[in-house]
């Protein structure tokens, strides 16, 4: 007796999965593989995002530190010019 009283109190946890799980069960097998390529395409391709995020950023980094050293030295004052 003790048993089937245990089995009726279910979690609502447990509830809430098995309903997940009927609702993938009921999806065909072409929409579960497309599904699953599509995101191991997205877990592949992150790497070569951030390759290119990372040698964007070095060379806006050096183009920052180009333009700075041609500004400061571009425009050199001359201090020596005397003006009568």
């Amino acid at each position: 007796m003790g048993k089937k009283d245990a089995g009726a109190t279910k979690l609502p946890v447990d509830q809430y999965r098995k309903q997940i799980g009927k609702q993938d069960y009921n999806k065909t097998k072409s929409v579960l593989k497309a599904t699953r390529l599509k995101a191991e395409a997205k877990k592949n391709s992150s790497g070569f995002r951030d390759a290119f995020l990372v040698v964007a950023a070095i060379l806006l980094f050096v183009l920052c530190l180009y333009a700075f050293f041609y500004l400061n030295l571009s425009t050199e004052l001359n201090l020596d010019v005397d003006t009568d």
